[in-house]
């Protein structure tokens, strides 16, 4: 059993931030498969993914992204899954918009959601990085990403969820550079 989590903010004034496409992501996957509604649990919204022979719960914390960490581990407690078993997807200012990379461990690198995480499980989880770019200069970072997608950005950010989405059977089988190969080569065409 996995746990894949996305990072956001809970509520419509938050939808479309680009903070918010962890929640993106879950809800493309959900879509995509079919599922239905979440339920309210372990203070977020949950719902169950099969992939081949995986089963994944995918969660969406409602605690706001500061709190992220607590809603994933009262879900890894009830479950009794390991921070290997987790998988994050969040918004990374330092890749460039709409690229994806995929790593295990490391820092919060500035990221509230991710600090909480690390705070409540430790930093050995898998994370799914979704590139949303950097404003320029630091002083306009909190704007940038709790600031909407622009118009332009709508389609390929569509495209991202497709390719994220069509590709999940990669990173449940743990192939993670064949998940990143197959997501880049669907977001080429």
């Amino acid at each position: 059993m996995q746990l894949w989590v996305g990072l956001g903010n809970p509520g419509p004034t938050y939808a479309m931030h680009r903070h918010n496409i962890g929640f993106m992501a879950i809800d493309a996957l959900a879509e995509i498969h079919d599922l239905p509604l979440p339920a309210k649990k372990f203070q977020g919204w949950v719902q169950e993914l099969r992939l081949g022979s995986e089963k994944i719960i995918l969660l969406k914390p409602a605690t706001f992204m500061n709190e992220s960490g607590r809603s994933i581990r009262a879900a890894m407690d009830f479950y009794k899954l390991e921070p290997k078993d987790v998988t994050v997807f969040y918004d990374e200012l330092d890749l460039a918009p709409f690229k994806v990379k995929v790593k295990t461990g490391g820092g919060a690198a500035g990221h509230n959601g991710i600090r909480s995480t690390i705070d409540h499980i430790g930093a050995e989880f898998r994370r799914v990085r979704l590139g949303i770019g950097h404003p320029g200069h630091k002083d306009r970072v909190t704007g940038y990403v709790l600031g909407n997608f622009h118009k332009s950005e709508i389609d390929d950010l569509a495209d991202l969820l497709g390719a994220l989405s069509a590709e999940a059977d990669w990173l449940a089988k743990g192939d993670d550079v064949r998940f990143m190969n197959d997501v880049a080569l669907r977001l080429q065409d």
